[in-house]
């Protein structure tokens, strides 16, 4: 335990006072029912852990904030994978006791004098964006609210939503007057399994502004506007009052949502918005809605870049969003990208792509690579670097079929790597492969440095200097049938 919490105060940086938005991630769960030994706040949506999707968005959304993360089970890995940034602070949840007892941790990091707002959002929520942390930021501001919450509308069928619902003041109360002004506002939230806890023929009485209403166990199911789990404070009253959280419900956990009702109760102003995209407040308990959302995820790629590039089938491809944008950026400058991105293509981030780039079936590129103009990659090719290492394709080259292209590597203008071949540079022995170079068969080529107008087959080039003769007849010597001396000789007999 005193092992994680110095692992989190190494990784964590000062909260700086000045900055008047605060964004809380909760992201201490580990998630039962996804069934995997990997947190769930690590499962990728679109190549990205789903919680470092969120830290992006409200870093993005909100301009110059706080970024408080809560982490529970696994706290090392969730933590990592975000690493030390300025103005973040990481918070251990030890025991699961709810969101309210979540947000507690993160108000401890805070003290007791800031002056600010606090965001509060779930860390499996990745597919939300930063145009709808700004848009919420924006709503709370205007509306001088004391509290807002993100509220979606359930278009699945009722039986399905296992969400909280809002509860809205009725048109009349349990004595039948007429709710007035008080109309429309939001009550509280009333979590599923409390509502799945009640009798048959039970109703839930609950008060707003000294009147009471009452709900029907069918009319709480089938009520459709959901908590999202995005809330909205101003920092005072949130510290003041997020202690009168009690844990008397089906679950005996603290909930955040239990805060409208604490909130309405001191005449405080609660307040809901809804976002403009149904999608971006989705989170994920099971594989299935994770699958789901990266559809949605690859969808919204699609569309963004379905005219500019051609794509074989958009249901099966991976660009990352960074290449995406470099794509749309190209796109700006007028000229035609004719990029060609075939079924099962992998596109990483730090791809570097460029004009008539033809990525055909299952193409796997990542890493720094940095394409040339002009260059066909065929089915199956496997492109990779490591961190520190770059991998360069010139203008005009063919790479065919089953290719293991990797490491600290450059591949010169016009050159033809044909099916078969197995090219690597390490960091101390890169290799470069001259322009106008065929190399063909079962070749291997490590560590070289092979000149240009060269024709090579089926050889073992392992850290060679590969020279351009000009025989007799005025053409390049071609180099075939290379293979080193073997070692180990001994341990090998014919079998007689």
């Amino acid at each position: 335990m005193k092992e994680v919490e110095k692992i989190l105060k190494e990784l964590s940086s000062k909260f700086d006072y000045s900055k008047k938005e605060t964004a809380v991630i909760l992201a201490a769960g580990h998630g039962k029912r996804i069934r995997s030994q990997t947190s769930k706040m690590l499962h990728k949506i679109w190549g990205v852990p789903t919680v470092e999707r969120v830290f992006k968005a409200c870093e993005k959304g909100l301009g110059e904030a706080n970024l408080v993360v809560v982490v529970g089970i696994k706290a090392e890995n969730v933590a990592q994978a975000i690493g030390k940034r300025d103005n973040v602070v990481f918070a251990y949840q030890k025991e699961q006791l709810g969101t309210g007892h979540a947000l507690m941790q993160a108000l401890a990091k805070m003290g007791d004098d800031y002056d600010g707002t606090v965001y509060v959002f779930p860390g499996d929520m990745g597919l939300i964006d930063a145009e709808t942390v700004a848009m919420f930021k924006q709503r709370f501001h205007e509306a001088s609210a004391d509290m807002m919450v993100l509220t979606g509308i359930y278009e699945g069928e009722p039986e399905k939503n296992y969400y909280g619902r809002i509860l809205r003041v009725k048109k009349t109360d349990v004595e039948g007057k007429d709710s007035g002004e008080d109309f429309g506002k939001v009550i509280e939230i009333l979590e599923h399994k409390d509502i799945l806890a009640l009798a048959e023929d039970e109703n839930y009485i609950t008060e707003f502004n000294g009147r009471k209403y009452s709900f029907t166990k069918k009319e709480l199911l089938e009520n459709r506007e959901y908590n999202s789990g995005v809330f909205a404070f101003k920092f005072s009253p949130l510290k003041k009052l997020i202690t009168e959280i009690k844990n008397d419900n089906a679950q005996n956990e603290i909930y955040i949502t239990d805060l409208i009702a604490i909130f309405n109760h001191h005449g405080l102003t609660v307040e809901a918005t809804s976002p403009e995209k149904s999608y971006v407040i989705m989170g994920f308990n099971d594989k299935s809605v994770l699958k789901k959302m990266e559809g949605i995820a690859r969808n919204l790629i699609y569309e963004k870049i379905k005219n500019i590039v051609e794509i074989e089938d958009p249901d099966d491809f991976f660009i990352a969003e960074e290449v995406v944008e470099q794509i749309l950026e190209k796109d700006k400058l007028g000229k035609p990208l004719d990029i060609y991105i075939g079924k099962g293509v992998y596109v990483g981030t730090n791809v570097k792509i460029n004009y008539n780039l033809k990525l055909y079936h299952r193409a796997h590129i990542d890493g720094n690579v940095v394409f040339g103009k002009n260059v066909t990659i065929r089915d199956r090719v496997y492109m990779n670097t490591f961190e520190n290492q770059t991998l360069k394709i010139g203008n005009n080259v063919e790479i065919y079929w089953d290719d293991i292209i990797k490491g600290n590597l450059e591949i010169g203008d016009y050159t033809l790597i044909e099916s078969g071949v197995n090219i690597t540079g390490s960091d101390e022995f890169p290799c470069r492969i001259g322009s106008n170079v065929t190399v063909k068969g079962t070749s291997y080529i490590f560590g070289s440095i092979i000149d240009d107008d060269l024709y090579i087959e089926h050889s073992v080039l392992i850290k060679k200097k590969v020279h351009k003769i000009v025989g007799a007849d005025g053409q390049p010597m071609p180099v075939r049938f290379y293979t080193p001396y073997p070692e180990g000789v001994e341990a090998v007999e014919i079998i007689k």
